[in-house]
């Protein structure tokens, strides 16, 4: 793999062959997908390595001491010796990124391959294509927040270290005192908080940015302009914090502090800069001087950054890692905006020009990224982008239908109660004729006995391997929590049932596998998922006045999902996974019916701070089709519009209350209104009723239910990577 280097005594920056670091116990692998350049620290680190053996020890007086005291111990020839081996090494760069994880080491429950996380540590989050990261130094990304976002967030958790230790309250007014990278994270948050923000810096660019943030006055700090913001904002009192985001040898910062500041304020030292505190300033006003150690408690501590020991919550309540998805929700929930601060995104090939042009001056800039080679985005899938597989169907399956006594009701047992059991499908099933409700299962007692009373079922149970036991069951529905769906229909095929099982069929790709292994074993794939929208009336209607096409389309569909309430177990996204991976396979299920064909590439964004996604599925024929599922609408607004265009031809659907086709010479609007919106359940369960009682085919072949959920979980990986996946049959 390549990793960025720098050889500190000759200054010489390389991209260098290095090899894969093994993945240890307590910790991750994880493939970079973004990295982020900290323009101050890093550059700083950069400049002092190209400076002559004098000057790299003025720079740091600190190692000048041990090297001093070094000589008193092991005398000069060793000391010198040692000196040189270390400076003539090459030292790793960088300290905040955001990748996939590779591989999981032993002791780690809380992440899985394929997880996207940010990770911390100038050991651990290197400018390097593979990086092996401690428990305590990642945490997962939010699913809404886009990768090259999460790549700010170490530096984010040192801005955050800092208000903190500012104990800054709203309504006060901050002084910052440098707007680089570091200085514009503690604007935005201090703003965020309910502070008003004064900032310092002597480049007008950083100083307009900083105010367009929110900022409420910007200037250079040898103009009156700061000072007067300062009066004006606090009565002349002076501000209540100020934050010295500097770096340089200028002195002018903490003078500046003892000026601005209010009388018992505090100074709180991010950055790196000279600190000759002015006494008589200082003493006379009993200012508070604070330290900002990096990104929180637990920095500079092994146990706690190698080995994995937290600190309990009770007594340290933001530690390094606590500050790490502080900032990253921040930025997901959008008080926080990094977009703004990207000057450019570098391919990692590029890094090293990068860094020089940066040394140089050539390349001013608040922020670099840079992108790793799988993140390369282009127009659409390419030979090189990434490949998700999507499993095999196994050949010869479901030859013949469970033998089933003729004329017998076809007995039914659901697994699952719940809201959508009880008010979508099982009111259609109790008044359906030659059904008969056997058993339903449930984890509760009580929930079970509710909905034997209310539908009629013969038998209530908590004893799930009964119901698959039993031989009068012709079908089982799983109702349940996402979760758990896989694993479920995979039981029910072994025990030779036809399965119903809702949305999603899985929420990984090695669920997806395990159930296609299920119908390979047992060579049974009487199998529905809940993808009820293409049986909607209205769309099937719609769908056959539109007429069969020649050329490709283009189809939009607006889901206009809506805030969950507080409370549902729909965002404990850890265990049953994102929203779209549970839903989103409705919608793509829905356009590939119309489209008449399986897609064969997923590219997603999702802007920063909600759980809005764009999603574009891309089609054999050339057809396209772009799912926009936003939680930030209107509620009175529909929920799911849909558009298809093709040959001259437009087909509307309006939340399945009315279709419209346009085809250039005339109009046609269904002709019923509905009172309630029919989405197809009703004919849906008809359908796989049918099924079952004849051994006809499932109303949706076994291939299709595949390519839809492997195109909906395809959606994690296109927004992991930035740039779209090719879906190909494993071979």
């Amino acid at each position: 793999m390549k990793q960025v280097v720098q050889n500190y005594k000759s200054g010489e920056l390389a991209l260098l062959d290095v090899p894969v670091p093994g993945c240890k116990p307590g910790g991750v692998l994880v493939r970079t997908a973004y990295s982020l350049i900290s323009t101050g620290t890093e550059l700083m680190k950069v400049s002092e390595a190209g400076m002559s053996m004098l000057g790299k020890a003025r720079s740091r007086p600190d190692q000048v001491a041990k090297v001093v005291q070094s000589v008193a111990t092991n005398g000069v020839p060793a000391t010198y010796r040692k000196v040189m081996g270390k400076l003539d090494s090459y030292t790793p760069l960088g300290y905040s990124l955001c990748g996939v994880v590779e591989q999981v080491g032993d002791g780690i429950d809380d992440v899985k391959a394929g997880d996207l996380v940010a990770c911390a540590g100038n050991e651990h989050a290197l400018h390097a294509e593979l990086n092996w990261v401690p428990k305590n130094l990642y945490t997962p990304v939010p699913d809404s927040l886009a990768p090259r976002h999460a790549a700010f967030g170490t530096v984010g958790s040192i801005a955050l270290q800092g208000v903190r230790q500012g104990e800054s309250r709203l309504g006060e007014v901050a002084l910052v005192v440098g707007l680089g990278l570091i200085g514009q994270l503690v604007a935005q948050l201090l703003t965020a908080s309910g502070v008003r923000v004064v900032g310092a810096d002597p480049d007008p660019a950083r100083c307009e940015l900083a105010e367009r943030l929110g900022a409420a006055a910007c200037g250079d700090p040898a103009s009156p302009a700061v000072e007067s913001a300062v009066a004006e904002l606090t009565d002349g009192h002076g501000v209540d914090q100020v934050y010295l985001a500097a770096g340089g040898g200028s002195n002018q910062p903490v003078e500046l502090a003892a000026r601005l500041c209010r009388d018992r304020g505090r100074v709180v030292d991010i950055g790196k800069c000279r600190l000759d505190l002015p006494w008589n300033a200082y003493y006379e006003k009993e200012l508070d001087v604070r330290f900002s150690r990096s990104y929180g408690p637990g920095r500079y501590d092994p146990e706690y950054e190698i080995e994995g020991r937290d600190y309990p919550i009770g007594y340290v309540r933001w530690t390094e890692r606590r500050n790490l998805a502080c900032f990253l929700d921040l930025v997901a929930r959008g008080r926080v905006d990094v977009e703004p601060l990207i000057t450019r995104t570098a391919d990692f090939d590029d890094a090293v020009e990068t860094y020089q042009r940066l040394k140089d001056g050539e390349l001013k800039a608040v922020a670099v990224l840079f992108r790793y080679p799988e993140q390369a985005a282009g127009d659409g899938p390419s030979a090189d982008a990434p490949v998700v597989s999507v499993p095999v169907v196994p050949a010869g399956a479901g030859s013949s239908a469970p033998v089933r006594a003729a004329r017998t009701p076809v007995r039914l047992a659901f697994v699952g109660a719940g809201n959508y059991a009880t008010s979508m499908l099982l009111p259609h099933l109790a008044r359906r004729d030659g059904v008969e409700l056997s058993t339903v299962v449930t984890t509760t007692a009580l929930s079970a006995a509710n909905a034997q009373r209310k539908f009629g079922f013969r038998e209530a149970t908590t004893d799930l391997d009964a119901v698959l036991g039993d031989a009068s069951v012709d079908a089982v529905f799983v109702v349940t929590r996402h979760s758990s769906h896989a694993e479920l229909t995979r039981k029910a095929l072994l025990a030779g049932k036809a399965v119903f099982v809702e949305k999603p069929l899985a929420l990984t790709g090695e669920e997806l596998t395990g159930v296609l292994d299920a119908v390979e074993e047992s060579g049974n794939d009487r199998l529905q998922v809940g993808f009820n929208r293409r049986f909607a009336p209205l769309l099937q209607e719609a769908g056959k006045r539109f007429g069969a096409r020649t050329g490709p389309a283009s189809l939009r569909y607006l889901v206009n999902a809506g805030r969950l309430d507080h409370g549902s177990w729909y965002l404990q996204q850890g265990t049953e996974g994102s929203r779209f991976a549970g839903e989103g396979g409705h919608f793509v299920d829905t356009a590939s019916w119309l489209l008449g064909a399986d897609p064969v590439s997923v590219y997603a964004l999702a802007p920063s701070g909600n759980e809005d996604l764009q999603v574009v599925l891309g089609y054999p024929d050339g057809s396209t089709a772009t799912i926009s599922y936003v939680t930030t609408g209107a509620a009175g607004f529909p929920k799911e519009t849909l558009d298809l265009v093709a040959d001259g031809k437009v087909l509307q659907l309006d939340d399945f209350v009315r279709s419209s086709v346009y085809d250039g010479r005339k109009r046609w609007v269904s002709s019923r209104l509905p009172k309630a919106r029919d989405k197809g359940q009703s004919a849906e369960l008809a359908a796989f009723v049918r099924a079952v009682r004849t051994g006809g085919p499932m109303p949706v072949p076994l291939g299709s239910l595949v390519a839809t959920t492997a195109a909906t979980l395809a959606v994690r990986a296109a927004l992991a990577g930035g740039a779209p996946v090719t879906l190909a049959e494993a071979r």
